[in-house]
């Protein structure tokens, strides 16, 4: 375990793989997910890109403008295999005069290797910063009067960045106030324990259900290479920039785009079972073999069951004779919090 590890177990932390499960009692948790929440980010890794031609290079790379982070804003964006298949998403952002990329930590070694393979000659620097910058979660109705009466100040606006003495704070998108801080690990400790005083800590479990409700997707080993980037609506994420020129993969994601509509889509699901899905278990239609979908993310619900995002062929969703299934159990379709076009 790691130093930081170690000091959230000393305060009930149970961590499973490295990733932190819960504080002890994961239904109290889920019950408060609506409340004021903190979590350890651990499950997330952060790559740092610097040198001379870093805009340049991760602008050849990812499917949205890099060059349009400019150290007060933020952008989930992609980074696809020449066949335009996401290996990657990440929430990009500048810092002084680095990048950022923050993704699951299952996925990031591959992805810096990958990275490195094609700096070549650039002056770019990739480098793992997961061990120096610890990032929490924060949500609740109440996380921006929590974070302004410890730094003075939060941001207002979603994608919104702002750059602190011992921190970095960055609201997410979603109708739910939700915060990422980061801050190098000499500071997480009093930060931390700031925080929470204010808020009932939570585990993963809790903080993926926010991130369903607020319709973000994730590419994990398990679904590596599986989706073009609007099968799990980037687009609507404002995650691809489609006049930005060239990267890699943009011939397949831009001709989805101009040549007709996405005939895939991720949508929000309830599912009613105790057992949580994996990402990239197939959806089916009721009484056929035939795979027509499959699970992005999952993750329990305060009220029972697991609520999910599922990529899934858009025509079986306009019939009601046979319905999607996951092992046997129908899904649920509910609204996403943004629209697909």
């Amino acid at each position: 375990m790691t130093q930081w590890q170690d000091f959230l177990s000393a305060h009930g932390a149970v961590f499973k793989n490295g990733e932190l499960q819960s504080f002890g009692n994961s239904l109290n948790e889920l019950s408060a997910a609506n409340q004021d929440i903190l979590t350890s980010l651990s499950h997330l890794g952060l790559l740092e890109v610097s040198g001379d031609d870093a805009v340049t290079f991760l602008q050849g790379q990812v499917t949205n403008d890099i060059k349009k982070l400019d150290g007060s804003n933020s952008q989930y964006t992609g980074y696809c295999s020449p066949k335009g298949r996401l290996l990657a998403l990440c929430l990009a952002y500048a810092h002084i005069d680095h990048l950022h990329l923050q993704m699951p930590l299952s996925i990031l070694e591959p992805i810096m290797k990958r990275l490195k393979m094609y700096v070549m000659r650039s002056k770019v620097v990739v480098t793992d910063k997961t061990a120096d910058i610890l990032c929490f979660g924060i949500a609740g109705q109440n996380a921006e009067a929590i974070l302004t009466s410890i730094f003075n100040t939060a941001p207002q606006a979603p994608q919104q960045l702002m750059t602190l003495d011992n921190a970095t704070l960055l609201r997410l998108i979603g109708d739910k106030p939700r915060y990422l801080v980061f801050t190098h690990t000499p500071n997480a400790e009093s930060i931390w324990n700031a925080l929470s005083a204010n808020c009932t800590k939570v585990g993963k479990p809790v903080w993926d259900y926010l991130e369903i409700q607020a319709g973000i997707p994730e590419v994990v080993p398990a679904t590596q290479e599986t989706f073009v980037p609007q099968m799990v609506n980037l687009d609507a994420l404002d995650g691809i920039n489609f006049k930005k020129g060239c990267y890699t993969g943009q011939e397949i994601v831009a001709r989805t785009h101009y040549l007709g509509k996405v005939k895939r889509r991720t949508q929000l699901a309830h599912i009613d079972t105790n057992e949580i899905p994996q990402a990239g278990d197939i959806i089916q239609l009721e009484g056929h073999e035939e795979s027509i979908g499959q699970i992005v993310r999952a993750a329990p619900t305060p009220n029972g069951g697991v609520d999910a995002l599922v990529e899934i062929r858009l025509e079986n969703l306009e019939t009601t004779s046979e319905l999607p299934m996951w092992k046997g159990k129908k899904l649920e379709f509910k609204a996403l919090p943004y629209t697909l076009t």
